[in-house]
């Protein structure tokens, strides 16, 4: 065991891009190498983006897993595709059933939803892969199956969940053999999760949802409380979508619609599009005020009217994204104060994030993840299998559009992210960390829009948060005093946060340059290294 010193880093450091006609970028570099590894064995980006979304269910498993859900943005070379791969509510999720509550539960039986990531990589595979499915599962079959080395970062992020989650019955076995989580350059193996890997592979994804994995789930939820059924897994289905957009500047950001919570992201930048950033600067007071109130004012409406589509009745995504309404928003922002913003009325009428491209023109933004860390902490016994709590996403509001039902999808918080520029792809991005995704994808966006800057750049600058009260505000360690200053002096609650505070989410970039070949960046915050050939 090293000294706490040895795992110390005490000065700052530069981190440089790649150039490469292929790439791959995600917050853990072994994960990178798997989808490295089907790049050159001539696959396009969806092959390389799942054999690195699947690897990373293995080497970042405090963070997403096989039990999880997911989302992506693909660009096919010619049109820009949109997969929602979350899953639903149980059939026996009655209103009655949280009766007992006095807010949706964040763990146990009654916080896990359908897990949906397994079909979405079948749906992407079928759609637009190119290598054998069962091909994409080798890397991470042989990570679990052999082990590998824990990293700091990885170690800081399973420790913190593991006192809370190890009386969970399956967790100890499967993620925490030795009592604890495993340390820093400890090989952790997990031939659970290497023997389910095998079993999702060899029938395209099936075992779980109607074969041994899904009667594992079933039988264990009947054992221990739980309402999921062989019948709910058997339902369910990823769904291709329309993605939607918003204008900002000469850029168009393209999210995920709801259930995700993207839609909070172009709400923001359409009400700072009634601002000129460029002349202000981002790197200001002013302008990092008027940032966090157009981004408190979009979380405002967001928690409001976003959720399941198919609910979103009263109110719809052109309300609001409406022009004239966000007109009006933006007006409600004063540039001397912070102000504690409600939603408006619109006019009627633990995740992990990657991106791949290739020298076709492919490009893949991705977002899979468990929700809070290893997510409910129910473990299915022998499988390596850990169940998200994307359920804790609804709430118990009667009447209220994502109130808990049955069949019903939560409100999500996990969002892939595409930009344009004149209708050709410039990049496809991420950053992963619950309610920082829409912030950073707006942080990111103005700093590439509004200061020129390059992907690299765009994430390395330091970041605020608007905290999930939409009220305090968080930054980081390095955010010049100024800011900080010109913040507390507009009303703003702050706090600095510390060095190496992981609550400012990881951001990974693939950026389209001139010449066809691509910058790809990936967030100091974390582990990653673009790779690329």
């Amino acid at each position: 065991m090293k000294s706490e010193a040895f795992w110390s880093y005490p000065y700052t450091s530069q981190r440089m891009p790649l150039i490469a006609g292929s790439v791959v970028a995600t917050s853990q570099p072994l994960a990178a190498s798997a989808g490295l590894r089907m790049l050159a064995r001539g696959g396009n980006a969806v092959d390389a983006a799942l054999a690195t979304a699947i690897a990373l269910t293995v080497v970042e498993p405090c963070m997403n897993g096989i039990g999880g859900d997911a989302f992506s943005l693909v660009w096919d070379g010619n049109a820009l595709h949109g997969l929602n791969a979350s899953g639903r509510a149980p059939a026996g999720w009655n209103r009655a059933h949280f009766d007992k509550y006095d807010a949706m539960p964040a763990r146990g039986w009654d916080s896990v939803t359908v897990p949906g990531a397994v079909a979405g990589w079948r749906a992407l595979w079928e759609r637009f892969g190119t290598l054998p499915f069962e091909s994409l599962f080798e890397p991470a079959i042989q990570y679990a199956r052999d082990g590998f080395f824990v990293s700091h970062t990885v170690h800081r992020q399973w420790e913190a969940q593991v006192a809370d989650l190890i009386g969970e019955p399956g967790f100890r076995e499967s993620f925490a053999p030795y009592g604890r989580a495993p340390l820093p350059g400890e090989r952790f193996v997990c031939p659970g999760q290497a023997d389910s890997l095998e079993r999702i592979a060899a029938s395209k994804g099936d075992d779980f949802y109607g074969g041994r994995i899904a009667a594992a789930i079933a039988n264990h939820a009947r054992r221990t409380g739980g309402l999921m059924t062989e019948n709910d897994l058997a339902a369910h289905r990823s769904e291709w979508v329309e993605p939607i957009g918003i204008r900002y500047r000469d850029l168009e950001l393209q999210e995920i619609g709801p259930n995700g919570q993207g839609v909070a992201a172009l709400i923001a930048l359409g009400i700072l599009e009634h601002f000129d950033l460029q002349a202000i600067g981002t790197e200001s007071a002013l302008g990092a005020h008027l940032q966090i109130e157009a981004m408190k004012l979009a979380f405002a409406d967001l928690h409001e009217y976003v959720g399941d589509p198919a609910h979103m009745k009263a109110v719809t995504l052109s309300n609001l994204l409406d022009p004239s309404y966000l007109a009006l928003r933006a007006k409600l922002i004063d540039p001397s104060r912070a102000v504690r913003h409600r939603h408006g009325k619109p006019y009627s009428g633990g995740t992990v994030y990657l991106t791949t491209a290739d020298t076709s023109g492919m490009m893949v933004s991705y977002i899979q993840s468990n929700y809070r860390g290893f997510g409910s902490g129910i473990v299915v016994p022998g499988t390596g299998i850990a169940m998200h709590n994307r359920g804790a996403g609804f709430n118990l509001r009667t009447g209220h559009l994502n109130e808990v039902a049955p069949a019903k999808r939560p409100f999500h918080t996990i969002i892939p992210a595409f930009l344009m520029r004149d209708g050709k792809p410039l990049a496809s991005f991420g950053v992963m960390g619950a309610s920082i995704q829409p912030q950073g994808h707006v942080q990111l966006t103005s700093r590439i829009a509004d200061q020129g800057l390059n992907a690299q750049a765009s994430m390395d600058a330091p970041r605020w948060r608007v905290l999930d009260d939409n009220q305090q505000l968080s930054v980081e360690w390095n955010t010049p005093p100024a800011i900080v200053d010109g913040l507390i002096a507009r009303g703003h609650s702050v706090r600095v946060a510390s060095r190496l505070d992981l609550d400012f989410g990881s951001a990974q970039m693939a950026m389209r340059l001139e010449s066809g070949a691509y910058m790809a960046a990936s967030d100091h915050r974390k582990d990653g290294y673009p790779v690329g050939l």
